[in-house]
């Protein structure tokens, strides 16, 4: 029996790579920086909290990292943790850099020292790019980051190559364009716009406040994102990926689709803000996964279209049971 370590393992992304691997005979340990505390929600929303095995971790904490590698001897570690959202880190760029980027190299470090086999995979972003202009980026694509965040990604990437090639770790990066579901926070754009559709059918609310609707981004469905993560630990050789769709659409058509969805006029109930404006964004995100799926076998089944239909089915059941 393998056992793998999922460092966040509370978010959405590490609760569907806990689910996945337990389907496949994994023994799984996941973090939180309080495990004591933390509620660990999404786990319990997929049925799985008793089965994974929860420890504390903080990421920055160089002994805390030595200490839960040492006691759980992982065969495999998922570093999915440090602060996810661009909007957060314009307003703490020191925590999103520290918890990204610090936290990565703590992990490498313990792995060198410890002269542990694991093999180690981090999650990377699409923003690390910047503006492509309208260009698909691929694995040798420059990064040109436009926020702390993708900053901070963009370090623990040079991190991870350089550790790989220094010290021959099997560690590599997934550059993981945006991939939703329902178990995202609120405060994640998707979520946002799908809470306050579902929310306006209901007639518990009667408008949406967005910033920029034009961005184009490749939106994507999180469950089948965690499996390309676990298949670029299964590879012969440690190598980064861009798993994405391939396909693009503006935040607008989204919105559309949304709303549409649910029998509204989007025009009827969005507001856009201009306070809700970043600094700095990303105008369009293009991506070509043609390396996932040479190498990995990877392709996207569900597109933009596929994520609407199942975030509103899955708000919408939420909202009835939580109306019971």
């Amino acid at each position: 029996m393998k056992t793998a370590l999922i460092i966040g393992v509370s978010g959405q992304d590490g609760a569907y790579l806990a689910k996945l691997l337990l389907g496949k005979g994994y023994r799984v340990v996941g973090t939180s920086r309080d495990a004591q505390m933390n509620s660990f929600g999404n786990l319990s929303r997929l049925d799985i909290k008793n089965d994974v095995n929860r420890e504390s971790m903080g990421l920055n904490d160089f002994r805390s990292v030595m200490q839960v590698l040492n006691k759980v001897r992982p065969d495999e570690i998922f570093n999915l943790a440090g602060q996810s959202s661009v909007s957060l880190s314009f307003d703490q760029p020191m925590d999103a850099f520290e918890s990204i980027s610090i936290g990565t190299l703590n992990l490498l470090e313990c792995l060198r020292l410890l002269e542990m086999p694991a093999r180690f995979y981090n999650a990377c972003s699409s923003e690390c790019f910047g503006n492509t202009n309208g260009h698909a980026a691929n694995e040798i694509t420059p990064f040109r980051p436009r926020s702390p965040y993708a900053m901070a990604k963009s370090a623990a990437f040079w991190a991870i190559a350089n550790y790989r090639e220094a010290y021959d770790l099997f560690a590599c990066s997934g550059i993981l364009f945006n991939h939703e579901s329902h178990l995202r926070p609120v405060r994640f754009v998707t979520r946002k716009i799908v809470q306050a559709a579902c929310r306006i059918a209901e007639g518990l609310q009667d408008k949406l406040e967005l910033g920029n609707i034009d961005i184009k981004r490749d939106w994507g469905w999180a469950p089948e994102y965690v499996e390309a993560m676990w298949l670029m630990l299964q590879q012969k050789e440690p190598d980064d990926f861009v798993i994405a769709t391939g396909k693009t659409c503006s935040l607008k058509d989204l919105v559309r689709l949304v709303f549409a969805r649910l029998g509204l006029n989007w025009e009827d109930h969005v507001q856009c803000q201009p306070e809700l404006l970043r600094p700095t964004d990303v105008l369009v995100s293009r991506a070509d996964p043609s390396k996932a799926l040479k190498k990995l076998g990877w392709k996207a089944k569900y597109f933009i279209e596929d994520v609407v239909d199942m975030m509103v089915e899955a708000e919408m059941s939420e909202m009835k049971m939580d109306s019971k």
